[in-house]
C-alpha cells in the first residue's frame, strides 16, 4: 500500500544536508502511517498533500466523528522539545489546542486553524494589536504543573551566551563591528542576572512572529499561536521576531525610526517594558547574525546586523539598505 504522504520537496531539500535530516525524511512516511493508525485519524481529504513549515510536516486529518485536526510531525531538535509542554500549559488559551500526542512526542494532534489566514497580510496596526493580546494571555506565571520541567530558563541562556558569543565572533572572523558585539554582551550581563531574580518571569513563546499566528475558523477576530519555542523568563523576549519580519513594511525614508516605532507599538499593545524588549531584541539579533554567518547565509546575517544596529541607534557600515535585505 502506498504511504499516506509524500514528503514535500521543499522540506526534503531543507533537511537533506542537516545531521539526522536524511534519516528523519526517510522515516516520515512510515511515521505518518503509524500515527494515523494509532490516533484513529484519516487524511482529510484522502490523499491530501501535506503542509509544512520550516521544521515540521503537517497533515490535515479528521477524527472518526468528523472533527477536523492536523497531525504534526516535527523534526526533532531542542526547540521542538518544548512544544508539547508549552501547549499543555496554555490549554488552548491563545495557542493552538493540543488534542493528543504519542508517548515519545514525535507526533502531535492539534486543532485545525486556518493556514491561509495569518498576520502576514493583516494591516500592521491590527497585527500589532492582535499580537499584543496574545502575548498578554500567553504570559503564564510558573505553577506546580510538571510540564514546567521541560521549559528552559532564559536567564541561564543569556549567561551561557555571555561566554559563547565572543569566542564565536572571533572564530567567525569578526563578521561585524565590536561595538555591536559589546551591546549584546551588555544585555547578557544585565538581563540575565536580573532575570534570575525577577518576579516578572513567565512562559514565553519565543518565536511569535506574523506567520506563527493563525485565525481560528468560524470565529471572527480569534487568532491563536502555533509552533512555540518556549522559555521561562521576561515576556519582552517575545518581541524580536516581530521586528525582524515584515521589514518591507517599514518607511523606506526612515526605516530605523520606523523600526523603533514598531517596537514602541508592540510594547504598548502587550504591556511590556520597552527597555527590556529593546535589550532582548539586540541580543537575539546579534546571536542570529552569528548563526547565519556560521551557516553561510550572509544575506540573512546582514539583515540581523541591520536590525540589531538600528535598535542601538547606530548604523553599521557595509550593510545594504533595508529594502535590499532578504525577507525573514
Amino acid at each position: 500500500m502506498a504511504p499516506a504522504v509524500v514528503v514535500p520537496e521543499a522540506l526534503r531539500r531543507r533537511y537533506l544536508g542537516i545531521r539526522g535530516g536524511r534519516s528523519w525524511l526517510a522515516e516520515l512516511p512510515e511515521l505518518v502511517d503509524a500515527s494515523l493508525a494509532a490516533f484513529g485519524l484519516v487524511a482529510d481529504p484522502p490523499g491530501a498533500a501535506p503542509w509544512h513549515g520550516h521544521g515540521a510536516l503537517v497533515l490535515p486529518v479528521r477524527f472518526p466523528d468528523g472533527t477536523p485536526a492536523v497531525l504534526k510531525c516535527p523534526f526533532p531538535h531542542p526547540e521542538a522539545a518544548t512544544e508539547t509542554a508549552a501547549l499543555a500549559l496554555w490549554e488552548g488559551k491563545a495557542a493552538v489546542r493540543l488534542l493528543d500526542r504519542d508517548a515519545a512526542g514525535t507526533c502531535l494532534v492539534l486543532e485545525r486553524l486556518d493556514p491561509d489566514r495569518t498576520l502576514l497580510t493583516v494591516e500592521m496596526a491590527d497585527a500589532v494589536r492582535i499580537w499584543g493580546s496574545l502575548v498578554r494571555r500567553l504570559s503564564l506565571p510558573e505553577s506546580d504543573s510538571p510540564h514546567w520541567a521541560a521549559i528552559p530558563s532564559l536567564a541561564a541562556h543569556a549567561e551561557q551566551l555571555s561566554d559563547e558569543l565572543p569566542a564565536e565572533w572571533d572564530a567567525l572572523g569578526r563578521p561585524f563591528e565590536r561595538w555591536l558585539l559589546e551591546a549584546a554582551l551588555q544585555v547578557c550581563q544585565t538581563r540575565g542576572a536580573v532575570g534570575r531574580r525577577s518576579a516578572r518571569d513567565v512562559l514565553v513563546h519565543a518565536d511569535l512572529h506574523f506567520a506563527n499566528i493563525l485565525a481560528r475558523p468560524g470565529i471572527p477576530g480569534d487568532y491563536a499561536a502555533i509552533d512555540p519555542q518556549a522559555v521561562f523568563g521576561e515576556a519582552e523576549y517575545a518581541v524580536a521576531p516581530m521586528l525582524w519580519n515584515r521589514l518591507q513594511d517599514l518607511d523606506p525614508s526612515a526605516p530605523e525610526e520606523a523600526l523603533l516605532a514598531r517596537l514602541d507599538g508592540l510594547c504598548t499593545a502587550a504591556g511590556l517594558d520597552r527597555s527590556a524588549a529593546l535589550d532582548w531584541s539586540i541580543l537575539r539579533e546579534v546571536t542570529n547574525a552569528l548563526d547565519y554567518v556560521r551557516d553561510g547565509r550572509h544575506g540573512d546575517a546582514q539583515r540581523s546586523v541591520w536590525v540589531a544596529s538600528a535598535l542601538t541607534g547606530r548604523r553599521h557600515p557595509g550593510i545594504p539598505p533595508v529594502e535590499e535585505l532578504p525577507a525573514a
